[in-house]
Formats: C-alpha cells, sequence, structure tokens
C-alpha cells in the first residue's frame, strides 16, 4: 500500500491516491490539492521508501520516505524526509498522516 501511494502520486494520478487515505481526511486532501493546483503545478520526481516500522500489535506502520518533488513557478528540485503513519482498518491499510514533503498539513 505504501508503495502504491507513492507510485500515484509520482504519476498525477490523484484521484486514485485518495483511496489510500483514511475515509474521514479525504475530503480535505482533496481540496488541498484543488488549491494548490497540485494536478498542474506539482511534480514528485522521485521518492525512496527507507524503513517501515510496525506499532500497536501491527494495526499501525511507521513509514520514512525520501521524496523529490518540484512545484511551479519553481524549477528548483525539493527533498524531504517525510513520516507517514499508516493504519490498518477494515482489512487495508490507508494513510492516516503525513509529515514533511509536498503535502505537509494536508493530512495533519
Amino acid at each position: 500500500m505504501v508503495e502504491s501511494f507513492h507510485q500515484r502520486v509520482r504519476w498525477k494520478d490523484f484521484r486514485f491516491a485518495t483511496r489510500h487515505i483514511v475515509p474521514e481526511r479525504r475530503q480535505d486532501f482533496e481540496k488541498a490539492l484543488r488549491e494548490s493546483e497540485a494536478e498542474r503545478d506539482l511534480n514528485i520526481t522521485d521518492y525512496e521508501i527507507e524503513n517501515v516500522e510496525m506499532a500497536e500489535e501491527g494495526q499501525r506502520a511507521i513509514v520514512t520516505s525520501i521524496i523529490r518533488w518540484t512545484r511551479l513557478p519553481s524549477v528548483s528540485e525539493q527533498k524531504a524526509t517525510v513520516t507517514s503513519e499508516f493504519v490498518f482498518r477494515n482489512g487495508t491499510w490507508l494513510l492516516e498522516r503525513q509529515l514533511g514533503g509536498p503535502f505537509d498539513g494536508v493530512l495533519p
């Protein structure tokens, strides 16, 4: 699921990426994408999943990634260490929170 989310946002498949987010935060994520004009301005150039740590008896995963991106009008590549928290709900892993990177503050 972690790999799938990263791939979806890298290739600007935000509509499908939203399905990987906990339901109560999907609207906020979609709104932030629209307001930031991410489909037009955001380009994830690369990502690398560095670490996955299981917590809470296998019900939560803390994922550390390195993400590189550009956001127009700038052409300078930015790089950040991103911490994502996935929770296991109803038989699937869903993104609950993400700190750092191009979506910082969207999934508090």
